[in-house]
């Protein structure tokens, strides 16, 4: 009883809670969508962060795990260009780094992070961005593409820290319609000028 009401509190407040009672198991690894995929696409990306690191460009890390996903036979489309429509007029593009199996979307970043706040001299504070406020951008970037394709499952990696901390997104369930994010719509300079010329 006490164990419901803490829970529901936390729902309500919004804050995650892990609870330890003696002698019943409370937590349980619960299976997402396409796990068997999913662990594979970490494994190749762990494999190309042990030989390249941190520190380099997106590019450079598209290319190794390319490389990766066909030498452990995982299928893929790299950058595919997904159609984005508004009462069918095409509005531009949407552009994940991979779809993997035709059932996960994979996001790569290649990016630092410092959680820190840094006085110099005693006279300026320099503030640099968290990795927490950028990843939840990313993750709406993700979050995106799979309420536009409907597909169950995305990662989100980011190659730029030490460690690889790979992150299992899922698509919103408050989506009923899908609705069109300008923040991630790629509109080529052809289409542009289209719309220029029709105005």
């Amino acid at each position: 009883m006490v164990y419901v009401v803490l829970v529901e509190y936390a729902r309500l407040i919004r804050v995650s809670v892990s609870f330890r009672v003696v002698g019943v198991a409370m937590s349980k690894k619960v299976a997402g969508p396409h796990e068997d995929i999913t662990y594979r696409i970490i494994g190749a990306a762990i494999a190309v962060h042990r030989r390249l690191g941190p520190g380099h460009k997106e590019e450079v890390y598209q290319r190794a795990l390319e490389a990766e996903f066909e030498k452990v036979g995982l299928s893929f489309e790299a950058q595919k260009c997904l159609e984005v429509y508004d009462e069918g007029r095409l509005l531009g593009y949407y552009i994940p780094d991979f779809i993997v199996e035709g059932k996960v979307i994979v996001e790569i970043k290649a990016f630092a992070t410092v959680h820190q706040k840094f006085i110099v001299e005693g006279k300026v504070i320099v503030e640099i961005k968290a990795f927490a406020t950028v990843h939840q951008k990313y993750l709406g970037q993700v979050i995106t593409y799979l309420n536009h394709t409907g597909l169950a499952v995305g990662l989100l990696i980011n190659f730029g820290e030490r460690s690889l901390r790979p992150r299992r997104v899922f698509p919103s369930p408050q989506a009923t319609e899908f609705r069109v994010n300008h923040q991630w719509l790629f509109v080529p300079d052809w289409l542009k000028a289209e719309r220029n010329l029709s105005v």
